[in-house]
């Protein structure tokens, strides 16, 4: 299982990484611990053997955390701009990564890299809307780490890119705590979830950099207390930028879109040769 949060099964789950509809060879798929820690897993050891138990003080997330910062400076040098995209299953982060294209196009060039227990589908989406995409299928792992994102970024076009958007497993749990090395954190929370889910699960709303409401036009419809929300993501998510969108009405879009710009043009100010003095 995962050592961080107990999910998946490391002889059972391989980790496929590649473009949608590229056929996929033996190099494309990996064990977790494989994809993380950069070594297969080890078999059952079946001699017995006394057991003792050994304090370690030491984070389960440190490899991560490691890798993260690896992945952070990468970025960093090519002046890209990465967001990392949470939110429950349904909420609509694929429409948004599409809408969001739409609104930049000819503005900003983007990428993406998908996180996704099986299929192909949202990338497939992505990638149709003319976005460069990678796909990871995680098998019954819960979330994206740092090693998959690291073993990923080959198969992307990145000096040809001003932002790359991670579109995490839908999770409001586990993704939270993995660092992928990204410059912004981005949770989206659908008005269909209900009005108490920062309060529910503070650590995605908490970490977050920015939070985008979704799907505003079924507030009404849903019986979402939009103050209600707004309320609650204040008390969690005080130091966030939130927008309030719908892709289908285009409400907030240009709001979102021009934040983006304005993120991406700071990222390249802050790193360009010379800035820092």
């Amino acid at each position: 299982m995962c050592e961080a949060c107990g999910c998946g099964h490391y002889e059972q789950d391989t980790i496929r990484i590649g473009v949608p509809g590229e056929t996929r060879g033996d190099d494309r798929e990996h064990s977790h611990r494989a994809s993380s820690e950069g070594h297969a897993p080890h078999g059952h050891i079946h001699e017995e053997a006394k057991t003792r138990t050994l304090e370690i003080h030491r984070s389960v997330f440190e490899k991560n955390d490691r890798l993260a910062e690896r992945n952070r400076g990468f970025f960093l040098a090519k002046g890209l701009l990465v967001l990392n995209m949470l939110s429950s299953p349904g909420s609509g982060k694929t429409t948004l990564i599409e809408r969001t294209a739409k609104a930049l196009k000819g503005k900003l060039r983007l990428g993406v890299i998908v996180g996704d227990l099986a299929t192909e589908n949202d990338a497939r989406r992505l990638q149709e809307a003319g976005l460069p995409t990678v796909q990871i299928n995680t098998g019954s792992l819960c979330h994206l780490d740092a090693g998959m994102i690291f073993q990923a970024l080959p198969k992307l076009p990145l000096d040809e890119l001003d932002a790359l958007i991670i579109e995490n497993v839908g999770n409001l749990v586990c993704p939270a705590d993995f660092d992928l090395g990204e410059s912004l954190r981005v949770t989206l929370l659908s008005v269909a979830e209900g009005e108490d889910k920062p309060l529910k699960y503070p650590p995605v709303f908490h970490s977050a950099g920015a939070v985008v409401v979704a799907k505003t036009d079924l507030a009404a419809a849903c019986g979402c207390d939009m103050e209600r929300l707004r309320s609650n993501l204040r008390k969690i998510a005080h130091h966030a930028r939130i927008f309030e969108t719908s892709a289908l009405s285009g409400e907030g879009m240009e709001a979102w879109a021009a934040y983006l710009q304005q993120a991406c043009e700071e990222n390249r100010q802050a790193f360009a040769p010379g800035s820092r003095g």
